[in-house]
């Protein structure tokens, strides 16, 4: 009984994060329009003022996103950008930008 839960654990921390991934590329893609002033059209800034989106991890850019939109991080322009955006916009965000390839 240990060992089956000490493996299902184990499991659940290693791959919990994709279990819980599922935002649409595509929309998220419909969605960037906003962002692409800032961090290019596929996620890699050219100024290295902005940080590269692109194939950073989902669930990570899901949680920056959420926590400028709410407040835990300041930041009067991402703030502002974050502001309204749903729950499932910034799913949809998060795995366009995890999807694209970093240059």
């Amino acid at each position: 009984m240990r060992t089956s839960s000490l493996i299902l654990l184990t499991f659940g921390l290693a791959f919990g994060n994709v279990i819980h991934a599922g935002g649409d590329v595509a929309a998220g893609k419909a969605k960037s329009a906003t962002c692409v002033a800032c961090h290019g059209a596929d996620g890699n800034s050219a100024n290295p003022m902005w940080p590269k989106l692109a194939g950073q991890h989902e669930a990570y850019l899901a949680k920056q996103i959420k926590d400028f939109r709410d407040g835990k991080r300041k930041d009067p322009m991402m703030s502002a950008m974050a502001a309204p955006l749903s729950d499932a916009d910034i799913s949809n965000l998060a795995a366009y930008f995890a999807a694209q390839k970093q240059m």
